[in-house]
């Protein structure tokens, strides 16, 4: 197995290796692997359902999706799906999965099944390298701060999705709520430090109001995103990418109108996060 940078700031290739049939060896590089880069790209993979669960099933406890339409067979895979005629993607911005539950996810392990024939790449931030070249001073002003993580304004009955052609799989849930995070968390695996708030979900910092919190949130989002802190994906028959949710953030592209494209996520029960 090589395990080599995928690019400057963002992600590691895993060559030489079957998520199928990993050896205890394998599995342990692939931790340590999977907390220092935050993502890893896998290429030319042959995983059934049953192999995808079993890959999981090795790094922990399954969430099942409450948003997600999971397959028939298998309650554990969610299916991100886009058919010909929807104009809408799923997760067409920069997020962090899970970022408003209570206990964030720790991961998750998305599987190409039918791909377009062009376009549905998938951009990913390393949030770790972003907290690092913050300036001192700012570093311990976000140390003191908690924020606000919300999933009311995409799945809610007023929502973004609900005003979509995908109303019908993820609009108008009535099962939304939010959650407060540090600013600035310690990974569990390194105790490196990470910048915690996502464009998708991050409301405002706890005490100021959104008014107030929106300035330094765009700043720190425009940090992450213009300092070559990013990569991208392309998929390919055969691609597996799993990312550390509570370390990156990811970002679906759009640009496959007409096509149809299927992915099997499954994503991993994490924990409640810790202040640096």
């Amino acid at each position: 197995m090589n395990i080599s940078p995928y690019s400057k700031g963002c992600g590691a290739l895993v060559e030489g290796v079957q998520l199928a049939d990993l050896s205890d060896t394998e599995f342990s590089d692939l931790r340590r692997a999977f907390a220092d880069h935050g993502v890893l790209f896998f290429r030319n993979q042959s995983l059934s359902p049953e192999d995808h669960l079993a890959f999981a099933n090795r790094w922990g406890e399954i969430i099942i999706n409450k948003f997600f339409t999971h397959t028939q067979e298998y309650p554990g895979i969610a299916e991100v799906r886009k058919e010909k005629d929807q104009e809408t993607n799923i997760g067409g911005g920069w997020h962090t999965d899970h970022s408003y539950d209570q206990e964030p996810a720790l991961g998750s392990i998305l599987v190409a099944r039918e791909l377009p024939e062009t376009g549905g790449d998938t951009h990913f931030a390393n949030l770790q390298k972003a907290y690092d070249t913050l300036s001192d001073g700012l570093k311990q002003t976000l140390e003191t701060l908690q924020a606000v993580h919300s999933n009311v304004h995409i799945y809610g009955k007023d929502g973004y999705y609900q005003s979509t052609d995908m109303a019908s799989q993820l609009g108008g849930v009535n099962d939304v709520g939010e959650a407060v995070h540090p600013v600035v968390i310690q990974h569990p695996d390194t105790g490196r430090k990470i910048l915690y708030v996502n464009p998708g979900f991050t409301m405002r910092f706890v005490g100021w109001t959104p008014e107030e919190s929106r300035p330094l949130l765009n700043f720190l989002f425009a940090h992450v995103l213009t300092n070559g802190y990013t990569c991208r994906f392309n998929w390919e028959p055969g691609s597996v990418a799993f990312w550390d949710n509570r370390s990156t953030w990811h970002s679906a592209e759009n640009d496959y109108q007409g096509q149809f494209r299927l992915m099997h996520r499954i994503t991993l029960t994490g924990g409640a996060l810790q202040a640096a």
